[in-house]
């Protein structure tokens, strides 16, 4: 099965990455430790298993698909692109000020924020070509919409665990993370659909929500991760119900129009 073989391999890929983070010991920016270099490892594992799979013409119809921006035919999905998380963080940062916790005013630096923008897009970008561009597609047509997002949103929330720990980050807030991170997955797997199956535009909501987490006050050291778990998983729910209430009416009404053709 290609999504198991996919998923395997990245977590395979991963080990040599952990071994880096446990004995450097050192961090790339706040929270984020040398693990999170194996962001390379689902491009990795795509790559791979597209080369046994087509050759190199798969590996190169994979990899174009990295700035697909031409598959958003509706351009007003740009808004929940690059809108909603940022939503779910200014209502975290009022939720926080409302119950007495003094947040410090975000402040952005013109140097660092672009450099770190750029590099979080290419780590998505790195991470996207993998669980959308080939497990979410290889998954999709035999497990559904839903099923296939919350399969990758498991798996995806596993493989950081590891780096999770590395950042000395408690079990508690590891589980509220789990939450958010399967419920940004039912999210984008949403976007992906109706998006055209854009790799760029889940990787441009990915990358926001790395940056955000970022540049939350301070450095993220004021991210309130219950809480945005909490809006996350509203979202994804009424994502979920409104969706396949539509999934559920197109079948009832495709039938209807056939036998009003007959």
């Amino acid at each position: 099965m290609r999504s198991v073989a996919f998923f395997a391999l990245v977590f395979l890929l991963t080990v040599p990455f952990l071994v880096l983070g446990t004995v450097a010991g050192t961090q790339i920016l706040p929270g984020l430790p040398l693990t999170a270099l194996a962001a390379v490892c689902p491009v990795a594992a795509a790559v791979i298993l597209e080369y046994r799979r087509g050759g190199g013409a798969g590996v190169g119809a994979l990899l174009r698909r990295s700035f697909d921006f031409h598959r958003i035919e509706h351009k007003g999905w740009y808004v929940p692109i690059l809108l909603l998380y940022p939503a779910v963080l200014v209502a975290s940062f009022i939720r926080l000020r409302l119950i007495g916790i003094e947040v410090p005013v975000l402040r952005i630096a013109l140097v660092p924020v672009p450099a770190m923008a750029a590099a979080f897009f290419m780590s998505a970008l790195c991470e996207e070509l993998g669980w959308s561009a080939y497990a979410v597609d290889a998954l999709r047509e035999r497990c559904g919409a839903l099923r296939t997002a919350l399969i990758v949103g498991v798996v995806w929330a596993v493989w950081h665990w590891p780096a999770l720990l590395q950042a000395h980050r408690a079990l508690s807030w590891i589980a509220w993370w789990s939450l958010a991170i399967v419920a940004a997955r039912v999210i984008m797997v949403w976007l992906y659909d109706n998006s055209g199956r854009s790799v760029f535009a889940v990787t441009l909501f990915h990358a926001i929500s790395n940056l955000g987490w970022q540049l939350f006050p301070v450095h993220g050291s004021y991210f309130d991760q219950p809480s945005v778990a909490v809006i996350m998983a509203a979202v994804a729910v009424v994502i979920a119900v409104t969706w396949e209430a539509g999934r559920a009416r197109a079948r009832t009404v495709r039938p209807q129009a056939l036998g009003h053709l007959r």
